[in-house]
């Protein structure tokens, strides 16, 4: 495909989550005022929240890791415009066993599949574990982890992505469990509501929508339709308003 005949990619996403304005000011208010001076981002993205934390701490540096090359180099051009090149390392590897931190806060947003090559529902708890070790005593760690809102209905299951099982994820009370026995306690539980979900779901997709409208004979028009269509129907019908995501705040014990 012409680069130039290309669809954008997630543009109109400033998160990738689920995560509103408020919500992220309000969790970086409560992040910042622990003054971490490092801060380590797994599967960080373009590491947004990262950037806005370290805005808010002065002298605080950061680590962002991901094997998205180019989600990492529009989070080096967003530190580079806000003045932030020289405090923040954007790394391309695998967050997997990572030599980066500990560090005073670790954040891991929708993204603990990165830690661990265990299977759900376990990667959970391994992944719990790996930040376990990767935080400092008296650091936070910031999980954003999927639960099941509600137990899916067989037919939502067929919905959703090949494979999903009612058993791949936990509900809240037993994520929450799962933080507190891999040695946490969690200051702070939230988590993502309808409308953070709904504009999360449509900017992941506008840009392909509106290539697709104005590109209907492209060569690749049909791959792009089937593919953005399927993942529409999955959310629609699947996991829309049973998967939830929650952002726990963690503290190391001892």
């Amino acid at each position: 495909m012409d680069d130039q005949e290309a669809p954008s990619r997630l543009t109109r996403l400033t998160f990738l989550g689920p995560l509103s304005e408020a919500r992220a000011a309000r969790i970086v208010g409560r992040l910042s005022r622990a003054a971490p001076a490092t801060v380590l981002d797994l599967g960080c993205g373009w590491g947004e929240l990262m950037l806005r934390t370290l805005e808010a701490v002065d002298g605080a540096t950061g680590v962002g890791v991901d094997v998205n090359g180019e989600d990492l180099a529009r989070g080096r051009e967003s530190a580079a415009g806000r003045g932030l090149a020289d405090r923040v390392t954007f790394v391309e590897e695998s967050a997997e066993s990572t030599r980066h931190g500990p560090a005073d806060l670790v954040l891991c947003l929708g993204a603990s599949h990165a830690l661990s090559s265990v299977e759900p529902p376990g990667h959970t708890a391994a992944a719990l574990r790996a930040l376990r070790g990767l935080v400092r005593p008296g650091g936070r760690v910031l999980l954003g982890e999927a639960y099941w809102q509600r137990a899916p209905t067989p037919a939502e299951l067929d919905s959703m992505w090949p494979g999903a099982r009612a058993d791949e994820f936990h509900e809240l009370a037993g994520l929450v469990d799962l933080a507190v026995a891999a040695g946490f306690r969690p200051v702070w539980i939230e988590s993502a509501n309808s409308d953070e979900w709904d504009d999360f779901e449509s900017g992941y997709q506008a840009d392909l929508e509106e290539w697709l409208a104005a590109h209907a004979g492209h060569p690749s028009a049909a791959e792009t339709r089937e593919r953005v269509d399927r993942h529409r129907s999955s959310w629609l019908r699947g996991y829309r308003g049973v998967l939830g995501l929650a952002y726990l705040t963690l503290v190391p014990v001892g």
